[in-house]
C-alpha cells in the first residue's frame, strides 16, 4: 500500500492520462555516455532500510563486519556493564551503495550511527556549536588562488567524526549483529562506552572541529 502523501503524485510513468508527462520535458541527450550510465544505475542496486533486511544478504553482512572492525581498530569504544543510574543511547545501521563515475558498483557501505536524539543535554552533551566555512569564503579563496596562480590541495578525511575525542561519559547499546571476538566473554548488561565521537552524536561535529583545528595549529 503506497503512503498517503503519494496520492498527489503520478508514480507510474506508463500511465497515458498524465497531462504533462515528464518524458516530454526531460532529455538525457546532452549527457555523456558515462554519466547516462551512472544515473541509470542509481536505482539499480537496492539499499536496505533496516538491519532485518540487510542481514539477508552476504554483501551487506560483509559491509557491517568491515565497519565494526574499523570502529574497534580505531578504539572507538570499550565494552562494559552499564553502571547503575546511567542510561544508554541507541544506535542503528545506515546502508549506502557506492557507485563509480561510470555507474558500475564500487562497494557496499554500512555506517553505524548513534541515535543522538536520545541524548540528554547536560549529561550526554553540553556544547554542540562548531564553525563552518561559508560558500562565499570558499569562492573567495578559489578566486584569489586563480588570480595569483596558486596551487590548491583538497583533503578528504575518511570517517572524519571518528577522530574526535569525547569528554562526556556516553554509553551506547551494542550494535545489532555485534558478536564478540573469540574467547571474549561479554559482561552482564553489556554496553559500549564511547571513547571517540560517533556519527549521529549531537557533539560529533564540534569534537571533530576541535581535533582538526588543534592538529592544524600544532603543525
Amino acid at each position: 500500500k503506497p503512503p498517503s502523501y503519494l496520492h498527489d503524485y503520478y508514480c507510474n510513468m506508463t500511465e497515458t492520462n498524465i497531462p504533462y508527462p515528464l518524458a516530454s520535458y526531460l532529455s538525457y541527450n546532452q549527457l555523456s555516455d558515462g554519466y547516462k550510465a551512472y544515473i541509470c544505475s542509481v536505482s539499480l542496486f537496492p539499499e536496505p532500510s533496516s538491519f532485518t533486511q540487510a542481514k539477508k544478504f552476504d554483501e551487506w553482512i560483509k559491509a557491517m563486519n568491515e565497519e565494526l572492525l574499523a570502529l574497534e581498530a580505531n578504539d572507538t569504544w570499550e565494552i562494559c556493564s552499564l553502571p547503575s543510574g546511567k542510561h544508554a543511547i541507541g544506535c542503528k545501521w545506515v546502508y549506502k551503495v557506492k557507485l563509480n563515475a561510470d555507474g558500475t558498483l564500487e562497494r557496499y557501505k554500512a555506517w553505524l550511527v548513534a541515535k543522538g536524539y536520545t541524548q540528554q543535554e547536560g549529561i550526554d552533551f553540553v556544547e554542540t556549536f562548531s564553525p563552518v566555512a561559508k560558500m562565499t569564503t570558499v569562492k573567495t579563496i578559489l578566486a584569489v588562488a586563480a588570480a595569483k596562480s596558486w596551487s590548491l590541495t583538497q583533503l578528504d578525511i575518511s570517517n572524519a567524526f571518528l577522530n574526535g575525542d569525547l569528554t562526556e561519559e556516553i554509553y551506547m547499546r551494542l550494535p545489532l549483529g555485534y558478536t564478540p571476538k573469540d574467547g571474549v566473554v561479554l559482561p552482564p548488561n553489556p554496553v559500549c562506552k564511547l571513547r571517540k565521537s560517533l556519527y549521529g552524536l549531537k557533539q560529533a561535529s564540534r569534537q571533530w572541529f576541535l581535533k582538526f583545528s588543534s592538529t592544524l595549529m600544532s603543525l
